[in-house]
């Protein structure tokens, strides 16, 4: 059916995403956007809509996504909120299965779910951390968060007086309401819906001073095992203790802290 209306291995760069109001979505498209959030929201992610052509007028032909211009796509966010409405559940849920990687599990099966849900579409699902053959990732993360107008992409070339001669030097995204407290899991495409009226919005500058946006990547290249990047702006919700216990953990130590030892070593004897 085709409704005619409305972290990575690669640097990601963006050009300017022009500001424009969201325009009125045929009712269709807005109901299948209520039913993506309805699926997803009450379990801590956050989706924002974007055309697969935003994305690819910013990346070289390599990165681009193979669907026509106008075809739709949610970019999916975790909140802090996502680690206890999604994620300690699903944890609870498993305990007689093998986890190997308890988050990315978590994300794959309610992105699944949804798919589910939605027997009357078609629905493509991107990992944030799937790979190419060649090595690249299969779409760029952060580059369509801001396309997307969910978060700013801040990059080098985001400062005009560059300090850091020829270090390299890698951007981030920061949300309006969460800071660096988030993360980007994937991307949903509906090949069959086509929505040439979607008027793309910019996202929230947040970390608009000079000084601001350099202290911002020093931080994340520098210093971001101290988390103090998450916190270059004033934020609504951040990680609680748990969670940045949990991230913050070696992967061998966070099944410990998830008290889940016990499960895994079961399960690898069943």
């Amino acid at each position: 059916m085709i409704l005619r209306a409305r972290s990575h291995g690669g640097r990601e760069t963006t050009s300017p995403v022009i500001p424009r109001a969201m325009g009125s979505m045929e009712p269709s498209v807005a109901a299948l956007e209520r039913r993506v959030r309805g699926c997803l929201c009450d379990f801590g992610f956050a989706v924002s809509p974007l055309k697969v052509g935003w994305y690819n007028a910013v990346l070289q032909p390599s990165f681009h996504l193979r669907y026509s211009k106008d075809t739709l796509a949610f970019i999916v966010l975790s909140t802090p909120s996502m680690f206890d409405r999604a994620f300690k559940p699903f944890v609870d849920k498993q305990l007689l299965k093998k986890i190997n990687d308890p988050v990315d599990q978590c994300v794959s099966y309610h992105l699944s779910l949804l798919k589910e849900r939605l027997p009357d579409q078609r629905v493509d699902i991107i990992y944030d951390y799937e790979i190419l053959p060649n090595r690249k990732p299969k779409f760029l993360a952060q580059t369509a968060a801001h396309v997307a107008g969910a978060a700013y992409y801040y990059q080098r070339k985001d400062v005009r007086c560059d300090p850091w001669e020829e270090k390299k030097i890698y951007g981030v995204c920061i949300h309006p309401r969460y800071g660096g407290w988030f993360a980007i899991r994937g991307l949903l495409i509906f090949p069959d819906v086509q929505v040439p009226f979607l008027e793309q919005v910019a996202p929230v500058d947040c970390v608009a001073s000079e000084e601001k946006r350099i202290e911002l990547l020093e931080k994340f290249n520098f210093h971001w095992r101290d988390w103090s990047y998450r916190d270059i702006i004033e934020v609504k919700e951040r990680y609680s203790e748990e969670q940045k216990a949990y991230f913050g953990a070696p992967p061998a130590e966070r099944f410990k802290l998830l008290e889940l030892q016990g499960v895994v070593q079961r399960s690898a004897s069943c």
